[in-house]
C-alpha cells in the first residue's frame, strides 16, 4: 500500500462533476492498493496516519498528530501510485490490486482510520472520475509504502 499524506488547509474532492466532499485542516490522503496488500498493510499505515506529527506545536515543531489538533482526513483512491515508468513512456498499473480485490481493502481503510481517529473520513469514490482541489500547508507532503516498513 502507498500512500501520499498531504498536510492541508483545506482540501475537496468532486466526483463524476457533482458530488463535492471537503474538509478544513487536516490531512489529504491518496491511497493506493497493491495487488500484494492486505489488512496488516491496511492497519500498520492508518496507525502510522493517525499518530504522525506533522503539525507544529507552540514552539512551531512539527510535534502534533491529525488528532491532537482535532483535524479531518480525506481519502481519495488513486491506483496512478503503482505506475511504472521502467520501460517506455507509457507508465503500467501491473503492481496495482483490481477493483474485487482494492475496494473491499479501500473499504476497510476507511474504516480503520475512522476508528483510530473517532472521525468519519471524508472520502473520493473508487474508480470515479475526481477533482482534487486543495491548499497544502507548509507546503508538507509524506510518501510512505507499507512493503518498507521493516
Amino acid at each position: 500500500m502507498i500512500v501520499v499524506i498531504q498536510r492541508v488547509n483545506r482540501a475537496s474532492v468532486t466526483i463524476n462533476q457533482k458530488e463535492k466532499k471537503d474538509i478544513k485542516k487536516g490531512l489529504m490522503i491518496l491511497t493506493g492498493i497493491g495487488k500484494d496488500d492486505d489488512a496488516s498493510d491496511i492497519d500498520w499505515i492508518a496507525k502510522k496516519i493517525v499518530n504522525l506529527r506533522i503539525f507544529k506545536d507552540e514552539n512551531d515543531k512539527m510535534n502534533l498528530s491529525v488528532k491532537d489538533i482535532d483535524g479531518e482526513i480525506m481519502i481519495v483512491s488513486q491506483f496512478t501510485l503503482f505506475a511504472s515508468t521502467k520501460k517506455g513512456n507509457r507508465p503500467g498499473f501491473g503492481d496495482a490490486a483490481l477493483p474485487d480485490q482494492a475496494i473491499p481493502l479501500y473499504e476497510l481503510f476507511i474504516s480503520k482510520v475512522t476508528e483510530l481517529s473517532g472521525k468519519k473520513p471524508a472520502t473520493g469514490e473508487f474508480g470515479a472520475d475526481m477533482d482534487i482541489d486543495m491548499i497544502n500547508h507548509g507546503p508538507v507532503t509524506i510518501i510512505i509504502d507499507s512493503k518498507n516498513r521493516q
